[in-house]
């Protein structure tokens, strides 16, 4: 609180050893998702399987996260929120083993099942502890948590591509998931206690409803009105978590979409080869990364309603190069650019879903799991229905129609944020 004005000083991300330890499952999360991916095609000719069947290896993580969403809170209240991120990151590594050895198509949709719902509780579990730590700097810290994640993500498939190069095949590259998710494990348990991290062997109970549950809603409004959204009830600031978790739902929609379904709308309209178009998704990745590191500390100054809102638009302009290009360059430079507004929707919408549920943090992290996996499994199969009726250049124009509605919905959110901080 600065005295001479009676402000709330700006939020500062303070990057302690706590801070980064818990960015650790998210590179664990980030390597297996972009180096699993790529692998899904060889998996398929060694399995001699079709290229649907092995489609429900994404049926299956959706499955896994559904399972997760429920799953997430009774950790955390049973183990402790140290316990459960440590057991699921135990858990991504069993699953990746099997996903790794499994001889048939139903050990490997198991092993998947088991990875992605060790690994929703892994990220569901640490994005709330993260965020009670960083308080009313959380949008900052958990943007830049999935930073991290989808940084390490973009060596995933140099990996994977390196090792089969060498004659080794796919799976060294993703058996590094297993190293990785040990390595988070040990990491988590061995740092020091906080709230937002008790120790092992406490036993953790619904999140208290304390000052920094209420002034972490500066995330939603921006430090310029911290001070009275600290003073908003429960009860009416939990009306505009429906919205941002809409958002949620709009941002993972988005991604998922576009990542499955862009390497065909590129070889459709650029006439570049399956290696060149599948190699321009990675300007996806990368520009997600990229931007949020951006938006991360942007975030401590500008209201993160706005940004998100703002994201979205980016959104649609990348959707706008990428769908009128006829050059696969063009259509790189496209992806890159709707990779900017990718980046920014998910960390900024959970940050300001926990930010608008004060004292219920892993309830409503447990619904943002929920509404993910949903969106995980409708959205692509709902692309490429679409796709297969009407081709895919026309289904794309389903992209700027949910990138619109989820800038409306963001704008919404942040304005019944302000009003009831008015109120």
């Amino acid at each position: 609180m600065d005295p001479a004005h009676g402000t709330v000083a700006r939020p500062r991300l303070v990057r302690d050893r706590l801070t980064v330890g818990l960015y650790t499952p998210f590179a664990v999360w980030g390597w297996l998702l972009y180096s699993f991916n790529p692998s899904v095609p060889l998996l398929a000719d060694e399995l001699g399987i079709t290229a649907a069947q092995a489609g429900l290896h994404g049926t299956a993580m959706a499955v896994g996260g559904l399972v997760a969403a429920p799953l997430t809170p009774r950790a955390v209240r049973g183990l402790g929120r140290r316990g459960a991120i440590v057991a699921a990151a135990s858990v991504v590594a069993v699953g990746v083993v099997g996903l790794l050895l499994g001889p048939t198509l139903p050990w490997t949709l198991t092993g998947m099942f088991v990875t992605a719902a060790g690994g929703n509780v892994l990220i569901a579990a640490t994005q709330v502890g993260l965020a009670q730590h960083a308080g009313r700097a959380a949008s900052a810290a958990i943007t830049e948590a999935n930073g991290v994640g989808s940084s390490i993500g973009l060596v995933g498939p140099l990996a994977v591509g390196a090792c089969v190069t060498l004659g080794w095949g796919w799976r060294p590259g993703v058996a590094v998931t297993v190293l990785l998710a040990l390595v988070a494990a040990v990491v988590i348990a061995r740092l020091p206690a906080s709230r937002g991290l008790p120790a092992l062997r406490g036993r953790s109970t619904h999140d208290p409803v304390t000052s920094d549950d209420v002034t972490s809603s500066a995330a939603a409004t921006g430090p310029a009105t911290a001070a009275p959204v600290a003073a908003v009830s429960r009860h009416r600031l939990l009306r505009a978590a429906p919205l941002f978790l809409a958002t949620i739902v709009a941002a993972i929609a988005l991604e998922n979409a576009t990542t499955y379904w862009a390497t065909d709308l590129v070889r459709g309209q650029t006439g570049a080869g399956a290696g060149i178009a599948t190699a321009t998704t990675a300007g996806l990745v990368a520009g997600m990364s990229a931007m949020r590191f951006v938006v991360g500390p942007l975030s401590l100054r500008v209201q993160a309603a706005h940004l998100l809102a703002a994201s979205f638009g980016i959104a649609v302009v990348g959707w706008a190069v990428l769908w009128t290009a006829t050059d696969p360059g063009v259509a790189l430079a496209g992806l890159v650019v709707a990779g900017f507004g990718y980046g920014a929707q998910y960390p900024l919408s959970v940050a300001l879903l926990l930010a608008a549920s004060p004292g219920r943090g892993d309830r409503a992290q447990a619904h943002a799991t929920l509404a993910g996996a949903l969106a995980i499994g409708v959205a692509p199969f709902l692309l490429g229905a679409l796709s297969d009726a009407f081709g895919t250049h026309s289904a794309f124009l389903l992209v700027p129609v949910v990138a619109v509605a989820g800038g409306v919905v963001a704008l919404l959110g942040g304005r019944a944020v302000r009003r009831d901080a008015r109120a």
